[in-house]
């Protein structure tokens, strides 16, 4: 039997790098594949969006916050970082944090938390580059605000992964839409690297990936089964989100599906 790609690469020594948009993505993704891989080529997870903001919030960053029992986004992220660099230094796996704003918190250039437009304080959306969660954020289009940041996405894998060495880059498949996912694939897939995407894991539990999308990039599905009994107890080091997304405590333990160049064009 051939060798699926992830196999074939870690095998022949080849260095993983992780795309990881959030400060959580990479563990609930891909963390059996990253505790099988650690043990034999070095693996780095680049985690883009590992930001708050101060307030005033909108509504649905409000909601978000409330969720997870914080108050203040700032200390939020603190502890998400933290626990970010727990997880992987236990599994001994390297980490970068690039400081990119996540989503819910980022603001239009000019309109900064303390400025001058009392209107923003008032009605924080109009301040925000995605107002609502639902209807902006996790509706998959990238808004035109967010040029700059993907351009600062593309640099940083520059910088992780140089071109003119042998890196195998994994970035998420952005299912369910949510934009810093998607900003994060776009990089990727207009990078012209050979890139390996993961199937984001929990939005896979109930949304699907773009026919479209694995089409243009000649992609195959690939499962991957070592080490799932281990995942769980990975996923619940992110203690401020665990909860919230598993509010019944259980974690399913399903296999983590990798979308890997090689099909037929």
């Amino acid at each position: 039997m051939t060798a699926d790609p992830l196999t074939t690469a870690i095998a022949q020594g080849i260095p993983l790098i992780v795309l990881s948009p959030h400060l959580d993505d990479a563990v609930l993704s891909c963390g059996a594949l990253l505790s099988h891989a650690r043990q034999h080529v070095p693996v780095n997870v680049t985690t883009l969006f590992t930001e708050g903001s101060p307030p005033p919030y909108t509504l649905s960053a409000r909601r978000y916050l409330h969720q997870t029992g914080a108050h203040d986004a700032e200390e939020l992220y603190a502890a998400r970082r933290a626990e970010d660099r727990a997880v992987l230094q236990e599994m001994g796996v390297a980490w970068r944090h690039t400081g990119l704003m996540e989503g819910l918190f980022r603001r239009k250039s000019g309109w900064a938390p303390d400025g001058p437009r009392r209107v923003s304080r008032l009605l924080p959306e109009l301040a925000h580059v995605y107002p609502n969660y639902r209807l902006h954020l996790a509706a998959g289009r990238i808004s035109r605000h967010d040029s700059g940041v993907l351009g600062r996405i593309a640099k940083t894998l520059d910088e992780q992964a140089p071109p003119s060495e042998p890196y195998l880059v994994l970035a998420p498949l952005a299912i369910g839409g949510h934009v810093d996912h998607l900003l994060v694939r776009t990089a990727a897939e207009l990078s012209r690297r050979p890139v390996v995407y993961y199937s984001d894991f929990p939005y896979n539990q109930h949304h699907a990936v773009g026919a479209d999308f694995t089409g243009r990039n000649a992609l195959v599905e690939t499962a991957w089964q070592r080490g799932l009994d281990g995942k769980a107890a990975l996923i619940q080091g992110y203690r401020t989100q665990a909860d919230a997304m598993f509010p019944d405590g259980r974690i399913p333990l399903v296999p983590e599906i990798y979308l890997c160049p090689g099909g037929p064009q």
